[in-house]
């Protein structure tokens, strides 16, 4: 479930953060140009409200905590600092431009925030578990019930407000999280039938409840992200071990994979007989391990020549991951290209790699039941 501005802070920062997968960014920036590739177009204007970690926070814990992570991260699009731990993009911001809609908002930033096409929720370094912890799913979910509310109670009094009614119940709710709690039962030692049998129920019973919570409160349309394949991060990786005798064909940690495996098994079950249960909504389960497993396993049909190397870290091949020396940490490396790399950090993509997950995700092929990404703003 991821400042001063000196170096000291941001390497601490930035190293605590990659410990457990997350990534932060200042504020939202630019809309995107129309005509991008893959854009779907919509009968009405887009709302989307995100719920998750870093691999969808556009800068909430960034507002909320003052941190600061400088160039080279963003150096791919953006051009400068925008407090991702990522080289540009995330895969949210491009799920957004192929509706041909702004970047979303962070929740937790007060100026210059525009919530007109919905907001983010999502805060890096958030877990399912401890629930009532700032910022767990749970808390996220309670925070837009009190954006809901104070909207629709501002609008009841004739104010303007960025979402109104209709925004509220048309809107497409993602979630995209625990990658980071079952990171941390790793990490924590915890065996892998530990994991099976007591963490992944957990987890599942919040993102279950969450959903049920927003549909209580009258969301209808859902877009619920697995997670991707645990094993073939570069910080999993770099772990010390024996032998190779846990490595796949492609690089990866077969244990760890295997878990993440388990755990999207059994949330797209969950998705399914929700869906059955709640009246009048739609909810997509999107099989991420299996897009982010395929880049990595075809790596070079998409133009990238490292799948399972940092671009930005320490200690050079084969991970470029070093435990104490984070990237934006004293004494890091970062590549020349990073086009040619999936992994930014060692825990976060690209931006070039986001772009193409990105781009399965709207196609619907890993989607169930199979509806592209724009189905909740033309139906």
């Amino acid at each position: 479930m991821a400042a001063s501005s000196s170096a000291v802070a941001v390497a601490a920062a930035a190293a605590a953060a990659a410990a457990v997968g997350v990534v932060v960014m200042m504020a939202a920036v630019a809309a995107p140009v129309a005509g991008q590739e893959g854009e779907q177009a919509c009968a009405r204007r887009p709302v989307v409200f995100a719920f998750g970690d870093s691999n969808t926070d556009t800068g909430g814990v960034a507002a909320g905590l003052g941190l600061y992570f400088p160039l080279p991260a963003g150096r791919a699009f953006f051009r400068r600092a925008t407090g991702r731990l990522c080289d540009g993009r995330l895969v949210i911001d491009h799920l957004c431009e192929r509706l041909n809609m702004s970047y979303l908002s962070p929740y937790m930033e007060a100026l210059g925030s525009d919530f007109s096409n919905g907001a983010n929720f999502a805060i890096s370094g958030a877990a399912t578990e401890p629930r009532n912890t700032a910022f767990s799913l749970h808390v996220q979910v309670q925070q837009f019930v009190h954006f809901k509310q104070r909207s629709l109670q501002l609008a009841s009094r004739g104010e303007a407000v960025p979402v109104d009614a209709d925004g509220f119940r048309n809107a497409l709710y993602l979630i995209d999280i625990g990658q980071n709690d079952l990171s941390a039962a790793f990490s924590n030692g915890l065996p892998y039938v530990d994991v099976i049998h007591q963490r992944i129920p957990d987890i599942l019973y919040e993102i279950k409840d969450a959903i049920l919570n927003l549909y209580y409160n009258g969301a209808k349309n859902f877009w619920v992200h697995g997670t991707g394949p645990l094993g073939c991060l570069p910080q999993k990786l770099a772990v010390p071990r024996a032998d190779d005798g846990d490595i796949d064909s492609s690089g990866c940690l077969k244990t760890l994979n295997a878990c993440s495996y388990e755990f999207n098994s059994q949330l797209s079950s969950i998705c399914g007989q929700l869906s059955s249960q709640l009246k009048g909504s739609t909810i997509v389960y999107t099989d991420i391990l299996s897009i982010k497993y395929e880049l990595i396993a075809n790596h070079s049909s998409y133009g990238f020549e490292e799948p399972l190397m940092a671009c930005c870290g320490h200690g050079g091949p084969p991970y470029n991951y070093d435990f104490k020396v984070s990237c934006l940490g004293p004494g890091y490396r970062v590549c020349e290209d990073g086009n040619k790399f999936v992994s930014w950090d060692g825990v976060h993509y690209t931006d070039a790699a986001n772009a193409v997950v990105a781009d399965k995700i709207v196609s619907g092929e890993f989607s169930t039941p199979k509806l592209p990404f724009s189905y909740f703003c033309n139906a």
